[in-house]
């Protein structure tokens, strides 16, 4: 494949992904909110730290406290390179490192399509595959790690089809895929498999010519290189936690509900509260998770009717090392996101998560449509030359369909949290709040971009817990957002003038909002 059809594949992706941004003015949801606002926080540097809190698994002890102990830090920092050069307070702009990453997926892609089938026409179609990309589109130019984990999950495929006959290759490529790892883990926790990936691969499909040496060497070379990228943080994590491993994640293992992501205090998150919940709970909490994924995987990840397809390529090239690493990193990310962790994963764990293995399964597409007009020419009587590039093109369209569905079924409501949250911050400094001030509500991090206030997570919990949160981190005002009310609250929300402590000052936005008073805040 030559290097033009590459760089028209990079400038188009480039171009689609700018026109989506240009529509979108906020980062749109909580993880992006969290990600840009970290970028914030590091760009004027205040390090990693943050003046908002968005769970209590790490128990805090108070604001600021250290950062990114649920999240990890790669697309915060990307987020930061653009307003700590330039100076520059524009998300548009803070964004083009996802721009470039955005960029870069179409012609990783087809060159991951080439490098299966060597037909260049597959590598257009399995780019233009990537360059619209479904309902991963909008996530992809927005501080999140969508663009980050596609990229590198495609470099990393690549990587494994390097040849590595002499010593220096041997080295080399298994230090990139070990950085590769690196990075993957540096944006998501459980990039960490793909270092386990990488070790794997040294050890089930050696070079020609290899022997416990040299598959020692390549396993050394990885995990060196995953160590080279990962080291840094690590010694961050130890100066600020006490451990390599932020604490953030680990109680995520006993939920028994999604909203239980915010409980406080997160010390009653135990294996024995878990257990208790029972056995047939644990088992439907896991159905419930199995069919979630599934129907991601067909509708995201196999891009509805194409899924066919890509199982068809996939079968078709069985004997393929990349394919069978990218189905052995599949199913252990299914397995993890759907038993281990059933609410992350099923509420977007998974969705994330599997944005590695996207260009591969695009890549793996249009051998799958070879398939098909082979069986065509030999039931049919179809001619390969004519139905080939008609089909090819029916594939991208049918893509470029369902692109444009998910944009005007996401764009628009793209700004709705980021306008009711400037809306209740004017009421709120209407009615005396302080820049200072702590506001409690359910996306702390977005609050914060509007208003610039410290914020707080509405808790798992009912009234007592609000009080508890509100001595302990200094909260002065409630806010109970529709549709996002946990049921412990419920009763504020039905009888807003009923519990002594909080003040009802009236609904903004569609949310009702309350001041909050404690024995701490009454002292003088």
């Amino acid at each position: 494949m030559n290097r033009g059809s590459i760089l028209l594949l990079g400038l188009l992706g480039l171009l689609v992904a700018l026109g989506v941004a240009c529509l979108q003015e906020v980062p749109g949801y909580m993880d992006a909110d969290y990600y840009q606002a970290g970028g914030k926080q590091l760009a004027s540097g205040k390090g990693f730290n943050e003046p908002y809190l968005w769970n209590y698994l790490d128990d805090p002890s108070g604001l600021p406290h250290p950062s990114h102990a649920y999240w990890m830090p790669m697309a915060s920092l990307l987020a930061a390179i653009v307003p700590a050069l330039f100076g520059s307070t524009s998300f548009f702009l803070s964004r083009i490192p996802f721009y470039v990453a955005a960029a870069c997926i179409p012609p990783v892609t087809a060159r991951l399509a080439y490098s299966l089938s060597s037909r260049r026409s597959h590598a257009i179609a399995a780019g233009l595959l990537a360059v619209f990309s479904g309902f991963y589109l909008p996530f992809l130019v927005t501080t999140d790690t969508f663009a980050l984990y596609m990229l590198f999950g495609g470099l990393f495929f690549l990587l494994l089809n390097r040849k590595q006959e002499k010593t220096a290759g041997l080295l080399w490529y298994p230090l990139l895929t070990g950085m590769l790892a690196g990075l993957m883990h540096l944006s998501r926790a459980d990039g960490l498999l793909w270092l386990l990936l990488g070790l794997a691969a040294c050890w089930l499909f050696p070079k020609s010519g290899g022997g416990l040496r040299k598959v020692l060497m390549a396993s050394g070379a990885t995990l060196s290189g995953y160590l080279l990228v990962m080291a840094p943080w690590f010694a961050r994590n130890l100066s600020a936690f006490g451990a390599v491993l932020a604490p953030g994640g680990s109680r995520m293992l006993w939920l028994t509900s999604y909203d239980q992501l915010f409980s406080y205090p997160a010390s009653q998150l135990t294996f024995q509260s878990w257990w208790g919940s029972g056995v047939p709970a644990l088992l439907g909490d896991r159905a419930w998770a199995l069919g979630m994924n599934l129907a991601t995987f067909a509708s995201v990840q196999g891009g509805i009717l194409l899924l066919p397809l890509i199982l068809t390529g996939a079968w078709t090239l069985r004997q393929d090392k990349r394919v069978r690493m990218a189905g052995l990193g599949w199913l252990i990310t299914f397995l993890v996101m759907t038993v281990v962790f059933p609410f992350a994963g099923a509420r977007g764990g998974f969705f994330h998560s599997g944005a590695a293995v996207q260009p591969l399964l695009w890549a793996l597409e249009p051998t799958g449509l070879e398939r098909l007009l082979e069986w065509g020419r030999e039931r049919r009587g179809w001619k390969l030359d004519q139905a080939r590039p008609v089909f090819l093109a029916g594939t991208v369209l049918l893509m470029v369909i369902v692109t444009g569905a998910v944009l005007l079924m996401r764009l628009p409501g793209w700004k709705n949290e980021a306008t009711a949250y400037s809306q209740i911050n004017a009421a709120l400094v209407l009615a005396g709040m302080e820049k200072a001030e702590v506001v409690m509500l359910s996306n702390p991090p977005g609050f914060h971009l509007v208003a610039g206030n410290p914020a707080i997570a509405v808790p798992d919990g009912d009234v007592e817990t609000i009080f508890a949160l509100a001595e302990r981190y200094e909260a002065r005002y409630l806010v109970l957002e529709p549709g996002s009310v946990p049921d412990g609250l419920l009763p504020v929300l039905q009888n807003p003038e009923a519990f002594p402590g909080l003040t009802h000052l009236g609904e903004v936005a569609g949310a009702s909002v309350f001041s909050i008073q404690t024995e701490q805040s009454n002292q003088p």
